[in-house]
């Protein structure tokens, strides 16, 4: 291995070491110093993750690779929702912090994540005009075989109304919730993919390595983080809940917002590294690929946790976390009806950061239902305005796979 690729990876590790001394020597400082140690282990541990399921994009591709890898990606944030939902089984008191964490990072992808892909990548491509490399675009295109992607996502947004509505994540809805996923990327195990997206950073010196020792460097890279991030994520996710008075920081804000940045940076690293390359096409997918992962696998995967934990057959939610799941799946009907036209515009970007910001401006609770019904009104509205692709949208889940490449671009009318 190179000596930078060597200097990333130790770099990396070495955000983990002060919380594996703390875990191996048995010292409990607790508090604010937990939360820093175990949150920079779970950052280390997170980057090495990411890169090495970038890595692997060398030796399996496709689409389902893009599934498969995106929820490698976001294996911390699983992590530590998993705890508080198998905690809550014996201690009510977690209960309200089950799904905080997995309501914060599904909005922060669509929030923050895609209309900073977007933003950068047009940016990208009028730079590359002004240098004489191309053509300044107005808004990002998405592959045409993104439809089924996008299909899925609707089809289980529009499903978690169920969620804020019932008041409660049953375990059966859960277990329909696991089929899906399932079902998803059986789905996309159809589709060709001929897009062979450039691995970047610090992933393509792992890739560039020969075969053998590309293939045992990633596995020991998966091992490791796997190991820091299963060592880490009981003490990190206590430590969010007894830091709040200390920090005088409501406990739940920390584990809705502070663990996904923690967990979700590489990943954000990722995409923005695609966009600046002019591949923000690649980047949105990723993106969209953990929103369907989250809103299937993890949130099915709560209520089982719970029941695993000696809770019953449905994780209860209060007041507080129905307002949160309102506000995720309005914003992700929003986001769905934005790109159901295959097409980001600039403008529409900014639409998504500005509501994204307005819900901690909006803090009463009224306000909040509000704002989640003025965010569904706008998806309506835009839905309508979009109904010519809607239903292919719809059905792309269900068609008969065909051999549609992802490279191939809407065209422009």
């Amino acid at each position: 291995m190179t000596a930078h690729l060597v200097h990333r990876i130790m770099l990396a590790g070495g955000l983990a070491v002060p919380a594996l001394v703390l875990r191996s020597s048995g010292v409990n400082p607790g508090g604010v110093i937990d939360l820093v140690a175990f949150g920079a282990a779970i950052v280390g541990a997170a980057f090495i993750l990411a890169w090495a399921a970038d890595a692997a994009r060398t030796d399996i591709s496709g689409p389902l690779a893009v599934a498969v890898l995106a929820l490698v990606a976001v294996l911390p944030e699983y992590a530590v929702d998993l705890y508080y939902a198998y905690r809550s089984g014996s201690d009510p008191s977690y209960e309200q912090y089950a799904a905080a964490n997995m309501t914060g990072s599904n909005r922060l992808l669509l929030g923050v994540g895609w209309p900073l892909v977007v933003l950068l990548a047009l940016a990208a491509y009028r730079w590359r005009r002004s240098s004489g490399g191309t053509r300044s675009r107005s808004a990002l295109l998405l592959p045409a075989s993104s439809r089924v992607d996008i299909g899925v996502l609707g089809l289980v947004g529009l499903a978690a109304f169920v969620i804020p509505f019932a008041g409660e994540i049953s375990l059966l809805f859960g277990l329909v919730l696991i089929a899906v996923f399932l079902a998803y990327l059986w789905r996309l195990g159809h589709v060709r993919d001929d897009s062979a997206h450039p691995v970047v950073g610090t992933a393509a010196a792992v890739a560039a390595l020969p075969t053998a020792a590309r293939r045992g460097v990633i596995v020991a890279m998966f091992a490791v983080s796997a190991v820091v991030i299963l060592l880490c994520a009981q003490p990190f996710a206590d430590a969010l809940v007894t830091s709040g008075a200390a920090l005088g920081v409501d406990s739940f804000v920390l584990v809705q917002w502070l663990a996904p940045l923690a967990s979700e940076a590489p990943e954000f690293i990722v995409a923005i590294m695609f966009a600046v390359r002019g591949m923000g096409a690649a980047a949105i997918a990723t993106l969209i690929a953990a929103k369907v992962n989250q809103w299937t696998l993890l949130v099915g995967s709560l209520p089982v946790a719970h029941a695993a934990g000696g809770g019953g057959t449905a994780l209860g939610l209060d007041p507080r976390q129905v307002e949160e799941f309102a506000l995720t799946a309005t914003q992700t009907m929003l986001g769905v009806a934005i790109i159901v036209s295959l097409r980001l515009h600039r403008r529409t970007a900014i639409v998504l950061l500005g509501t994204f910001a307005l819900q901690f401006v909006v803090t009463g609770t009224t306000g909040r239902l509000v704002l989640a019904a003025a965010q569904l009104l706008a998806a309506a509205v835009v839905f309508w305005v979009c109904r010519a692709h809607l239903v292919a949208a719809v059905t792309a889940p269900f068609r008969r796979p065909v051999e549609v490449s992802r490279t191939e671009l809407v065209r422009t009318g």
